[in-house]
């Protein structure tokens, strides 16, 4: 009796795994028989499309092949086997499952974000790092460079905000060479001179994003991050123009050195690869040899002190005018400043797919100039603690969104979105 028992469970046990083998080639041939031009976009391709930064044509050259898509876990998790469309290979969803921890135990890379905060800008910079852990995904490293009498504040806020488990910080003084301490320190604001030594300063750091105190994430720092992928070999770090409208320009109007392509650039959110920076040589006007990043700061304050407004930012264009091919230019509404609406609207970017990253120069967080900008300032201001802000949305645990449009009589901000902190967009 038992052997047939046996038997009996022999059966059965093969003819599950004959069923199952069944219909893995019923997906695939699925799969092959709607691989034809018919059909929208599929999922697949978007996924990819949006890894992409939104570039990329749409024809058979943009189409993965079948064993490109039988590598790809991503919608698996998302659709139940019998409903997935017809460019997932089947299969992989079978045995995802296996290897989903595996997945999930790879090391996660961390971005590293720099600010330097002087004088009466503790509570600017709390705010700025509390905007990129609201939207972030991956966790972020904070390298805050302070004077002296400020790190204890520092310390004490962010510590409070350990419970997030998604940042660690490092704060630092403020350091300049030695022999030109008193030059740099006064360059433009204070301290503000302080970006163009990070490179030097933090030599174990591949690549950072430095932002002045006064800017707002309304997007996760991961989607500017992701554009270091962009770079081409000869880049090295990615700035927004200064302007898009060379009518209202500052440098083509009035500066007195030279400057990058028509209007110059903005160096208040740059994105370094600072590997690439501190490997290269420079071409300058000084010299007919080319200087690394450390030799050539020196000699090109001496050379144009008397000529520059904007400090480091000046020097920074002076020395992409020589390299221009050095140079990523992102779009405006990465660095959105009041210069893109105050005398009309001329930031394209913003007005199709919104404001990524708010700049409120000019002080206008802090007067009555800008509503917009204070307004939105306020609000982040005002989440507090109990929103349990980046942390993963529950039944128990939820966010409330923030979406809100304002309105003032120069511009709507109608695409400024403040999403759910950690919505993957």
């Amino acid at each position: 009796m038992r052997r047939y028992l046996r038997v009996v469970v022999l059966c059965l046990a093969c003819g599950f795994c004959s069923l199952l083998y069944a219909f893995s080639q019923l997906a695939v041939s699925v799969e092959e028989g709607a691989g034809g031009d018919g059909g929208g976009k599929p999922q697949a391709a978007v996924a990819s499309w949006l890894a992409g930064g939104g570039t990329g044509g749409a024809g058979p050259a943009a189409r993965p092949s079948r064993s490109d898509r039988c590598k790809d876990f991503s919608l698996c998790y998302w659709n139940p086997y019998w409903m997935l469309p017809s460019d997932v290979c089947g299969m992989n969803c079978f045995w995802e499952a296996t290897f989903r921890y595996s997945l999930k135990t790879q090391p996660i890379e961390k971005m590293h974000l720099a600010v330097v905060a002087c004088g009466e800008r503790l509570e600017e910079t709390m705010i700025m790092l509390k905007s990129a852990l609201i939207f972030s995904v991956k966790p972020l490293q904070f390298h805050i460079f302070a004077e002296d009498q400020l790190h204890d504040s520092f310390k004490d806020r962010l510590d409070s905000w350990s419970f997030l488990q998604k940042f660690n910080y490092t704060l630092y003084p403020i350091t300049f060479p030695k022999e030109n301490a008193v030059e740099w320190k006064k360059l433009f604001k204070p301290c503000a001179s302080q970006r163009l030594f990070l490179p030097l300063i933090l030599k174990e750091v591949d690549s950072l994003l430095y932002v002045d105190t006064d800017i707002l994430f309304l997007r996760p720092v991961d989607d500017i991050w992701s554009l270091l992928k962009k770079f081409n070999s000869t880049q090295i770090a990615a700035m927004a123009l200064e302007h898009e409208e060379p009518r209202i320009g500052w440098y083509n109007r009035f500066a007195r050195h030279p400057y990058y392509g028509k209007t110059g650039v903005n160096s208040g959110v740059m994105l370094m690869n600072m590997t690439r920076m501190r490997r290269k040589y420079f071409k300058n006007d000084m010299t007919t040899v080319r200087l690394q990043w450390g030799d050539i700061l020196m000699p090109l304050l001496k050379k144009y002190k008397l000529n520059i407004t904007w400090g480091d930012q000046d020097l920074l264009n002076i020395m992409f005018f020589h390299n221009p091919e050095s140079l990523f230019v992102f779009p405006c509404q990465w660095n959105y400043r009041p210069d893109h609406c105050i005398y009309g609207s001329n930031c394209r970017e913003a007005e199709e797919e919104g404001i990524f990253i708010l700049h409120g120069n000019r002080g206008v967080y802090h007067d009555d100039k800008q509503p917009a900008f204070r307004a939105v300032y306020e609000a982040l201001t005002n989440i507090k603690k109990k929103f349990h802000f980046g942390l993963p949305l529950s039944a128990s645990n939820t966010v409330t969104p923030m979406h809100f449009f304002i309105y003032t009589d120069s511009i709507t901000f109608d695409k400024i979105y403040l999403l759910q902190p950690g919505s993957h967009f």
